[in-house]
C-alpha cells in the first residue's frame, strides 16, 4: 500500500475522530427528532434509538477493528466515511417515507406494541447502517495513528478524546441551533456534508481518484435539492404551519370551522380554535364544568384558574368567553407554542403564559419563589400536560398531585384531561386515577363522547357535585347548559384502587404504550378485517 502522506499529521487523524463522534451524535438526536411526529418522544422511543445506536457502534468497532488488521488501507475507511455520508444525507429524503412504509406493513400484521415494534424497525432500517460504518472509524484510525508501544497509551487517549468532545458538541449543536434554527432535514444534511468534505480532502490530498467520492457528491448536491424540505405531514398540502421547537414537531391546520393545533403528523389534537366562537365538542367542553364545582357564582371575587399545559390556550379562551371576568394564567413550556396561540388561536394578551415546566412551576409558588400575586391559591387547576403516549412521569406522581393540592383553596378543584381512555382494567387512567385518589378526598370521572378522552375531577370539598348543580343552575347560557346537563348525565364517582405512581415509580411510558395499541388496534380493525378477507387488492378498493 502506498503510504499517505496526510496521515503522517496526526491532527488530521484527530479531526476525522472530532467529526466522527460528532455526527454520530447529531444522527441520533436527529432520530429522535423524525421518529417523535409518528411515534413519540416517549422514553421508550429513546431507549429504542439509544439501543439501536449503541448495537451499531458496537458491531461498527468490531467489523472496523478487523478490516484495518486485515488490510490497513485508509482509502477503505474513507470510502465507508463517503457511504455514511450519503446515507445520512438519504434520510431526510426517503426516511420519512420509509417510516411510514413500515407501520402501514406492521399494523396490518402485529396486534400488540406496534409503536414499539415499528420504532424498533425503523430505526433499524434508517439509522443502523450509517452508524456501523461510523463506528469502524475509532479501530482504523488506531491502527493508523499508533506508531509503537511506547506512546500507544498517548495516541489512544487523544483519539478517544478526540471522539468524546466531539460527541458532545455534537449533542449540543442539533438540540440547541441548528434543528430550531432550520429544521431536523438540514441538520442531517449538514452532519452529511461535513463527513462528505472530511472524505473529499483525504482523497483530493493524496490525489486518489475515486469513482465513489464523484458519486457521492453528485448524490448529495441531489440530497440538498429534494431534502431540504421539512414536511413530516407529507401528504399534507395546506398547512398553516410546520414547524419544529426544541420540545414538539408543530403543525398548524386550518378547516371552515376551526383551527387546529398537533403535535403528532398522524393523530392527535392539542389545540383547538372554534371560529364561530362556539363549544369546540371536544374535552374543554367537558372540563369546563370545574368551574361550577369550584362556586363560580357563589364567589364574591372572580375565579383564579391555572392551566398546566396551556398549549395555544383553548380551555384559557373557552372559560374567558362563557365566564367573562376570570383570572386566568398559564404555564406552556414550549415556547412556540405561546407564540402560536397569540398569532393564530387569538389568546388573550391579558392571559399571562410562563414558558416553564408545570411542575416546577407549582414547586416555585410553594417555596415562595414566585412573584407575590401569584403566591395565592387557584380556584381552579387543569392539568393538561399529557399528549398521547407522552407523560411526564413527574407530573403523574403523588408528589406532583400534592403540590397541587397545596396550590388549591379549600374547595378548590383540579380537572385533569386523560387522553387514553381504554376498557382494559389497570391502564394507564387507572394508574392516574388511583394516584390521585390518594391524594384528594372527592375524585369523580367522564367519559367524552365521541373520542379517547376521560376528564377527572378531584377536590377536598365534600360537596363539590351539590355545588356544581348550584352553580349550574344560576347559569344563563343554553349552550353551557346543555353541555353542563351531558356531564351530570354521565359523571360517576370514582372507586379507587391501589394503583399508585410516585417518583421512584410511574411507569407511564410502558402503561402509554398498551393504552396506544388497544387504540390503534380498534382503530384499524375494519382495514385488518378487510385485509384478511381480500388481500392487499381490496383493501386498496376500500379507500
Amino acid at each position: 500500500m502506498k503510504e499517505r502522506k496526510i496521515l503522517k499529521n496526526k491532527l488530521y487523524l484527530y479531526i476525522t475522530e472530532f467529526f466522527a463522534g460528532m455526527s454520530v451524535m447529531a444522527v441520533e438526536l436527529g432520530a429522535s427528532r423524525l421518529l417523535a411526529p409518528y411515534f413519540s418522544s416517549s422514553q421508550i422511543v429513546w431507549t429504542i434509538i439509544i439501543g439501536t445506536i449503541m448495537i451499531a457502534m458496537a458491531l461498527g468497532n468490531i467489523y472496523g477493528g478487523r478490516a484495518a488488521d486485515k488490510d490497513p488501507n485508509p482509502d477503505k475507511l474513507y470510502g465507508r466515511i463517503v457511504i455514511a455520508a450519503i446515507w445520512i444525507g438519504l434520510i431526510p429524503v426517503v426516511g420519512k417515507y420509509i417510516i411510514m412504509g413500515i407501520s402501514a406493513l406492521l399494523i396490518f400484521t402485529i396486534s400488540t406494541n406496534f409503536l414499539m415494534i415499528a420504532a424498533f424497525a425503523a430505526c433499524m432500517v434508517v439509522f443502523v447502517f450509517p452508524l456501523f460504518l461510523l463506528g469502524t472509524v475509532t479501530p482504523s484510525l488506531v491502527k493508523y495513528t499508533i506508531d509503537s508501544l511506547d506512546d500507544s497509551g498517548k495516541v489512544v487517549g487523544t483519539l478517544n478524546a478526540s471522539n468524546t468532545i466531539g460527541s458532545i458538541i455534537g449533542t449540543f449543536v442539533p438540540t440547541f441551533i441548528s434543528i430550531p434554527a432550520v429544521g431536523t432535514s438540514i441538520t442531517f444534511l449538514i452532519f452529511s456534508g461535513i463527513l462528505l468534505a472530511l472524505a473529499i480532502v483525504y482523497f483530493v490530498s493524496e490525489k486518489v481518484k475515486s469513482a465513489k467520492v464523484q458519486v457521492a457528491t453528485v448524490l448529495f448536491i441531489l440530497c440538498c435539492i429534494f431534502g431540504h424540505d421539512n414536511s413530516f405531514a407529507f401528504w399534507e398540502n395546506d398547512l398553516k404551519v410546520e414547524d419544529e421547537s426544541v420540545y414538539n414537531y408543530l403543525q398548524v391546520s386550518e378547516n371552515d370551522s376551526s383551527i387546529i393545533l398537533s403535535t403528532n403528523a398522524l393523530f392527535g389534537v392539542q389545540s383547538i380554535y372554534k371560529k364561530e366562537k362556539a363549544l369546540t365538542g371536544m374535552y374543554y367542553d367537558y372540563a369546563m364544568a370545574a368551574p361550577y364545582m369550584a362556586g363560580i357564582y357563589e364567589k364574591d371575587k372572580p375565579l383564579r384558574v391555572l392551566i398546566l399545559g396551556m398549549g395555544t390556550g383553548t380551555y384559557a379562551t373557552q372559560c374567558r368567553r362563557y365566564f367573562g371576568d376570570m383570572y386566568i394564567e398559564g404555564v406552556e413550556i414550549d415556547e412556540k407554542i405561546t407564540d402560536l396561540a397569540h398569532k393564530y388561536f387569538e389568546l388573550p394578551d391579558d392571559i399571562n403564559v410562563t414558558t416553564y415546566d408545570g411542575r416546577a412551576y407549582l414547586e416555585a409558588i410553594t417555596s415562595g419563589k414566585a412573584d407575590s400575586t401569584d403566591a395565592d391559591k387557584y380556584d381552579v387547576i387543569m392539568v393538561d400536560a399529557y399528549q398521547d403516549i407522552t407523560i411526564p412521569f413527574q407530573m403523574s406522581s403523588v408528589e406532583f398531585f400534592s403540590l397541587v393540592k397545596e396550590c388549591l383553596t379549600d374547595d378548590g378543584v383540579m380537572v385533569v384531561n386523560m387522553n387514553m381512555k381504554t376498557d382494559v382494567s389497570g391502564g394507564i387512567n387507572d394508574y392516574l386515577s388511583d394516584t390521585i385518589a390518594s391524594v384528594f378526598g372527592e375524585v369523580y370521572t367522564v367519559d367524552v363522547s365521541g373520542n379517547t378522552n376521560r376528564e377527572l375531577f378531584a377536590s377536598d370539598n365534600p360537596d363539590m357535585m351539590e355545588a356544581f348543580k348550584t352553580n349550574l343552575s344560576m347559569e344563563e347560557s343554553d349552550e353551557l347548559i346543555a353541555m353542563m346537563q351531558t356531564v351530570d348525565e354521565d359523571i360517576t364517582c370514582y372507586l379507587a384502587g391501589d394503583l399508585i405512581m410516585t417518583d421512584d415509580k410511574a411507569p407511564v411510558e410502558v402503561l402509554g404504550m398498551k393504552a396506544i395499541d388497544e387504540l390503534i388496534g380498534g382503530e384499524v380493525k375494519y382495514y385488518k378485517d378487510i385485509y384478511k378477507e381480500k388481500g392487499i387488492k381490496g383493501l386498496i378498493e376500500s379507500f
